[in-house]
């Protein structure tokens, strides 16, 4: 009986070590985008544009 409980105690003690640390996922980071050349459009400027476009259509009309 003293040497099944004996092997027991060593499988329990030697099972347990196996899964120290737990599984962590790997990461993987995200290579960042580059877009080229620049944008033809500004809509700092397009919108402003649009209202005084809007403006003098309203004046003109009455």
């Amino acid at each position: 009986m003293k040497k099944i409980a004996t092997l027991a105690l060593a499988l329990g003690l030697t099972a347990s070590t196996a899964f120290a640390g737990g599984y962590t996922a790997p990461v993987v980071e995200a290579e960042p985008i580059v877009t080229e050349g620049a944008s033809s459009s500004n809509a700092s400027l397009l919108v402003p544009l649009l209202l005084l476009v809007g403006i003098a259509v309203v004046a003109s009309g009455d």
